[in-house]
């Protein structure tokens, strides 16, 4: 009898993900796809609470922000959008916050009067340069139980794969 309940004990502690509901029956292509998509959220979990917690901020502004200090220019909302793969809604919502904040500015494309560009405002550059330092030690953190070994392997492998899902689809 204690038996069961040490392993509901057990079972309980185990987080929940899509993978969790996988067994051996599972093709290994499905179970590995699971296993990394739970990598990657419970990776992006972390972040999100460290951004929120840390600055007060969310990933989608981060990542809005992260593209315009890569692009000292400015950024089309349209090429905003694309790079981070969100509506131009979202995108618009995003600005709009930043903007008010002091933290991008909006100015009329030259080569476009129809369109503008956002661009981070000087204390926009500050504010992204403090958040970016501590992103990449929390990055670093994360990966810290994995020898360089093991990550230049799982880079490689992750290459291959990322490689190969880009080719086009033969049936």
């Amino acid at each position: 009898m204690a038996r069961n309940t040490d392993c509901k004990e057990r079972t309980a502690a185990v987080p929940v993900d899509a993978e969790t509901r996988l067994n051996d029956d599972h093709h290994i292509s499905v179970r590995l796809w699971l296993r990394l998509l739970s990598c990657t959220n419970q990776v992006e979990g972390r972040i999100r609470q460290n951004l929120q917690t840390r600055f007060s901020t969310t990933l989608p502004r981060f990542d809005l922000m992260a593209q315009l200090e890569r692009a000292p220019d400015g950024l089309k909302m349209s090429e905003l959008s694309q790079r981070m793969m969100v509506t131009g809604g979202n995108v618009t919502g995003i600005t709009d916050g930043l903007q008010k904040e002091g933290l991008v500015i909006r100015e009329v494309d030259p080569a476009d009067r129809r369109a503008f560009r956002v661009k981070l405002t000087a204390e926009g550059v500050r504010q992204f340069a403090r958040m970016a330092s501590e992103h990449e030690q929390w990055v670093i953190d994360l990966f810290s139980k994995l020898s360089v070994r093991q990550k230049r392997d799982l880079m490689d492998l992750l290459g291959l794969l990322k490689e190969f899902v880009q080719l086009p689809a033969q049936h």
